[in-house]
C-alpha cells in the first residue's frame, strides 16, 4: 500500500470512529431519557393526579409518531445530512420533556411527552443516527459500527435510569424533568460529526443508487424486507411493554421499592454487550439467523420470568438477558436493509421498516395500560409478549439476503 493509501484510510478510519462516538452519544441522551419514562407512572398519578392510562396513551403515542414520520424523517436526512435533523429533532425532544414538567392536564402531557417527544426520537435515533453510521462504515465494518454505536448508546439507559429516579425523589416531578431536556439540548452540536464522510466514497454510492421511486418498489416486492418487517412489529410490542410497566409490574408483585429502575439499568448495561455482540455476529453470520435466534430467546425468557416465582435473583436474571437481545435487532435489521439495497435510501427504507416496529411500541404501551385498568393486572399482555417472540423467529428464519441490485463496476 502507497503512503498516500495508508494516510487516506487512516483518515477514513478516524472519520468513522467520530462518527461512531458522536452517534453513541446522541443515542445515549435519546433513548436514556426515553428510558425513564416508565418512572413516571406513579409521580404523575400522585402528585399531579394523572391517570396512569393517561401517561400510558403519552409513552404510546410518542411511539407511534416516531414511527410514523421516521420514514419521512430519514429521507431528509438522506438528501441533506443528519446535522440539521438532529438539531431539530433535539429541540422537539426537549420542549416535550419542558411542557411535561409543567403541566398537570392530562391532555397537555399527551401533547408534550407524546407528540413533540415523538417527533423529538425520529431526528435523534436509529433512522438518522444509526444509518449516518452505515454510511460511514465500511460494507464489512458496517455491522459492527452499528453495534458498537448502540452499545455506546446504552451507557444513557445505565447512568440516567437511576440518576432520574434519585432525582424525582431529591429534586420532585418537574426538576427532574426539566434536567433531562436540557440534557437534550447539548447533543445538538454532535449532529455535525454525523456527516464526517469520504467524499470520493459519497460519490460512488450516488452514482450506484436508484431512483428512491425504484428502490421503495423493489423493496415492497421483496419476501425478505416484507417478512423483516412485520417482525420488527415485534421488538417494539416487547420492548415497550416491558419498558414502560416491569417498575409497576414488580410492585404489585411486592417486590422491593427501586427494584424496578434498577433493572432498567441493567437491562442497559447489558445491552451495551448484547449490541455489540449482535453487531459482531451479524458481520460474520447472515443477520436474519441471528435476529430468528434473538427473538427466540427473548420470548423463552419473557415466558420463563413471567411464569415462575418472583425474587431479587430472578429479576436480575431477567433483566441480563433481555439487555442481552434489546437492541441488538436494531443494528441487524438496518445491516440487512443496507446489505440488500445499499446505504442511498436507507434512512428512508430503515424508517419504512421502523414504522411497523413502533407500531408495536404503540400498542405495546397503551395496550399494558388499558388491560391493567380493565382486569388489574398484565397478566394477557405478558402472555402476548412472550408468544411474540416466538412468531418472530420463525418469520425471520426464511428470510433470504439477494439484492435486487447487483453491485456493478462504476468509473470515476
Amino acid at each position: 500500500m502507497s503512503t498516500v493509501e495508508s494516510v487516506g484510510s487512516a483518515s477514513s478510519s478516524r472519520r468513522a470512529v467520530l462518527v461512531v462516538l458522536a452517534g453513541a452519544l446522541i443515542l445515549s441522551a435519546a433513548m436514556g431519557i426515553r428510558q425513564t419514562f416508565g418512572l413516571y407512572l406513579d409521580p404523575f398519578a400522585l402528585e399531579r393526579g394523572v391517570p396512569v392510562g393517561m401517561l400510558a396513551l403519552a409513552i404510546a403515542l410518542h411511539n407511534l409518531v416516531w414511527g410514523l414520520t421516521q420514514p419521512f424523517v430519514g429521507a431528509v436526512a438522506d438528501r441533506y445530512g443528519a446535522a440539521p435533523v438532529v438539531a431539530a429533532g433535539a429541540v422537539a425532544y426537549a420542549a416535550g420533556l419542558g411542557v411535561a414538567a409543567i403541566t398537570s392536564s392530562g391532555v397537555v402531557l399527551v401533547l408534550g411527552m407524546g407528540l413533540l417527544v415523538g417527533l423529538g426520537m425520529s431526528g435523534t435515533t436509529f433512522g438518522v443516527v444509526l444509518t449516518a453510521i452505515g454510511r460511514s462504515a465500511s460494507p464489512e465494518k458496517r455491522s459492527l459500527a452499528m453495534g458498537l454505536a448502540g452499545a455506546g448508546g446504552s451507557l444513557g439507559q445505565v447512568a440516567l435510569v437511576p440518576i432520574t429516579q434519585m432525582g424525582i425523589e431529591g429534586w420532585g416531578l418537574a426538576a427532574s424533568l426539566s434536567a433531562l431536556a436540557i440534557l437534550m439540548l447539548v447533543v445538538v452540536p454532535l449532529g455535525l460529526l454525523l456527516d464526517r464522510r469520504d467524499q470520493a466514497t459519497t460519490a460512488v454510492e450516488e452514482l450506484r443508487t436508484p431512483p428512491l421511486g425504484d428502490i421503495l418498489a423493489q423493496a415492497v416486492r421483496h419476501p425478505g424486507y416484507r417478512l423483516l418487517t412485520i417482525g420488527f412489529f415485534t421488538c417494539g410490542f416487547q420492548l415497550a411493554f416491558i419498558a414502560t410497566y416491569l417498575p409497576g409490574y414488580l410492585s404489585l408483585c411486592h417486590m422491593p421499592i427501586g427494584l424496578g429502575a434498577t433493572a432498567l439499568a441493567l437491562i442497559g448495561l447489558f445491552n451495551m454487550i448484547g449490541s455489540w455482540a449482535c453487531g459482531w455476529l451479524g458481520g460474520r453470520f447472515r443477520q436474519q439467523y441471528v435476529l430468528g435466534w434473538l427473538y427466540l430467546v427473548r420470548g423463552v425468557a419473557i415466558a420463563a420470568f413471567f411464569l415462575l416465582p418472583k425474587n431479587d435473583l430472578s429479576v436480575v436474571l431477567f433483566a441480563a438477558v433481555m439487555g442481552l437481545t434489546w437492541l441488538g435487532t436494531v443494528p441487524l435489521t438496518s445491516g440487512w436493509v443496507a446489505k440488500v439495497f445499499g446505504t442511498g435510501h436507507l434512512g428512508t427504507l430503515f424508517g419504512v421498516c421502523f414504522l411497523s416496529h413502533q407500531i408495536g411500541s404503540f400498542l405495546g404501551a397503551w395496550l399494558g395500560g388499558f388491560v391493567y385498568e380493565l382486569t388489574g393486572s398484565y397478566n394477557i399482555i405478558w402472555g402476548l409478549t412472550a408468544a411474540s417472540g416466538a412468531i418472530a423467529a420463525l418469520l425471520h428464519f426464511p428470510i433470504k439476503d439477494l439484492s435486487p441490485n447487483p453491485p456493478v463496476p462504476v468509473r470515476l
